[in-house]
């Protein structure tokens, strides 16, 4: 193996993709703008979502409960009807996601210390929205009802002149905490996936259609009749992508630091580390598809075929232990499902390769087991 014929092969490549307007722009333009895309629009955070209010009750108590939902950043509420039939119709135009019907006897009950009830209506039609929306509500009311708690026992301190009074809470404190995204923010959990995504569909694509290129315009021949051995050439031809795709990854973790404020609290040799193991996956499977595919129409398509079942099953939109038990089995083949880890690992809970080293394992098998299959058959294709 000749280091001098790898970097002239090197060299070439990166001339012939920069001369390329077409290819120079693919390299650098679509990862960012895909990013930016993804980032704004794949967001599960629900603000100001519309509420019709209907206050059976009309008492401070529940003008106080109203203040605690608009307060909460959370709800706004856009409708006031007389009727739980009244709110129903605006539900079903679509006017208000949710519907809180406080009712009658609600200040009554919480002055005697019985458990006072209101009710709350969610459009489910989308269920991912209605457990939020859900969550939501019932966190102003937990925290409603332990305020009015703390009122209830200084008003008993204050009768007692200040003495200690017994009061019981009607229910089962709850301290909560969220580690690693206290905000419960969807970015932060979605951005990792964003990147991985993208990383596996510009190696996959560019490295594919670099071959075929040369197959289309008819120089692969003349590269086969140069000195150059078939393994040097693959080399060349999937290193210059190797690199632009870690400028990639530089870009975008800086804008998702930048744009987005997603922490990062790990090591970044880690992620890269992690990157390098997953080029290897990506950069294989590119050139093995480049082995299948007579014209750069069959490398894209080809590329799409493997690369939706794979993002579907990392993880990235689903969860996998939500999906059923065979499918789960499957995706311990897909290399995105470990990068996608490692990406969530070190940038929100600041996880080292002692945790992660499992996933890093993973990629180093399946990127050496798919970069050699893939470089017999090129090599084999070649001669």
């Amino acid at each position: 193996m000749s280091r001098g014929r790898i970097a002239g092969m090197v060299r070439k490549e990166f001339r012939q993709a920069f001369r390329d307007p077409r290819l120079r722009v693919l390299m650098i333009v679509p990862p960012i703008v895909q990013f930016l895309v993804f980032g704004f629009v794949v967001n599960l955070d629900i603000e100001q979502s519309r509420m019709a209010w209907v206050d059976g009750d009309r008492t401070p108590a529940s003008r106080e409960l109203r203040a605690a939902f608009e307060a909460s950043g959370r709800f706004t509420v856009t409708a006031a009807p007389e009727s739980l039939e009244a709110a129903q119709r605006l539900m079903d135009r679509d006017e208000v996601h949710s519907v809180v019907a406080v009712l009658p006897g609600f200040a009554a009950d919480l002055a005697r210390g019985r458990q006072a009830r209101i009710q709350v209506l969610i459009d489910g039609s989308n269920s991912n929205t209605a457990s939020i929306l859900s969550g939501y509500a019932a966190e102003i009311v937990r925290g409603y009802s332990g305020s009015r708690f703390e009122a209830v026992l200084n008003q008993k301190k204050m009768a007692r002149g200040g003495a200690l009074v017994e009061l019981r809470s009607p229910g089962i404190g709850l301290e909560q905490r969220v580690w690693f995204n206290p905000e419960l923010r969807s970015r932060n959990y979605f951005i990792p996936g964003v990147l991985v995504n993208i990383l596996a569909i510009v190696t996959l694509m560019l490295t594919s259609m670099a071959i075929v290129r040369e197959k289309e315009i008819g120089t692969m021949e003349q590269l086969m009749v140069t000195p150059i051995r078939p393994v040097e050439l693959m080399i060349g031809k999937t290193l210059p992508f190797a690199l632009v795709s870690m400028l990639d990854l530089v870009l975008i973790v800086v804008l998702a630091r930048l744009v987005f404020r997603v922490p990062f609290v790990g090591d970044a040799w880690v992620l890269g580390a992690g990157a390098v193991l997953f080029l290897l996956s990506t950069l294989g499977l590119g050139l093995f598809i480049s082995t299948v595919s007579a014209t750069q129409q069959q490398a894209i398509m080809a590329t799409f075929f493997f690369f939706f079942p794979m993002s579907m099953l990392s993880g990235f939109a689903f969860p996998v232990r939500s999906m059923p038990e065979v499918v789960q089995y499957f995706t311990l083949l897909n290399p995105l499902r470990y990068f996608l880890e490692i990406c969530r690992g070190v940038m929100i809970k600041g996880s080292g390769v002692e945790t992660l080293w499992p996933q890093l394992a993973a990629l180093a098998v399946f990127g050496v087991s798919i970069l050699w299959f893939s470089a017999r058959r090129f090599r084999k294709r070649l001669d």
